[in-house]
């Protein structure tokens, strides 16, 4: 299986730490965000990357390279000065993703989530990834009853930003600036949606005082 990790947005919430510094190379612990997702991806045995660019996208391409120091082979998905949203993302990433299902992880996030999991997961169309809802999102995204993600259950669980897709989600799509949700939301309404609630280590760091706050869990672990 191949992981794309979402890395092109410009961090507007995490501004000015994101004026010069593009969010995944921020530091955290003893390493940068990006950096947790390189090692626990080849911890899990999938050594190819692709990483989407855009904000001071070649900050990242210098500070990762081809990926060889972190045991994994690095491809790049460049997409102008114009961030593509996650779903525009990931379809000018196809070429680069092949026609298996692909792991897709957002930039931002800190998790000790075990990836090897994803690569045997029965998938329907999608399967989602989706934690407690965090003190900053407490309405949730969706439901999930078993092992099928919904619009209506509650308790509502909050979306991880880690999800297995398989290709056709985004077959015929233009390319262009597109947000993921509205293809989740119809593949849920056709039942094409699996997912699991996953109790673990999960952090979104989208703002400085967030980042502050897993910065000193991290740097006592």
């Amino acid at each position: 299986m191949k992981a794309m990790i979402l890395a092109a947005g410009k961090g507007e919430r995490m501004r000015p730490l994101t004026e010069h510094t593009p969010k995944p190379l921020l530091r955290v612990g003893r390493q940068r965000l990006i950096e947790y997702h390189l090692n626990a991806l080849q911890r899990s045995g999938i050594s190819e990357v692709i990483i989407n660019l855009s904000w001071l996208g070649e900050q990242i391409r210098t500070a990762l390279g081809d990926g060889r120091r972190y045991a994994v082979s690095i491809t790049y998905s460049e997409e102008g000065p114009q961030p593509l949203e996650t779903a525009g993302g990931i379809i000018a990433a196809l070429p680069l993703l092949g026609e298996a299902p692909f792991l897709v992880v957002n930039g931002d996030i800190w998790t000790d989530y075990c990836f090897e999991y994803l690569a045997r997961v029965p998938l329907k169309l999608v399967h989602l990834v989706l934690v407690d809802n965090p003190v900053h999102h407490p309405q949730g995204d969706f439901g999930l009853t078993a092992d099928s993600v919904n619009q209506n259950t509650s308790p509502r669980l909050t979306f991880s930003g880690i999800g297995v897709y398989h290709p056709a989600l985004f077959a015929g799509l233009e390319p262009g600036v597109r947000p993921l949700a509205p293809l989740l939301q119809q593949a849920i309404a056709r039942g094409q949606v699996s997912g699991e609630h996953y109790r673990g280590q999960w952090w979104d760091v989208g703002t400085p005082q967030r980042l502050q706050a897993l910065d000193n869990v991290l740097r006592y672990r």
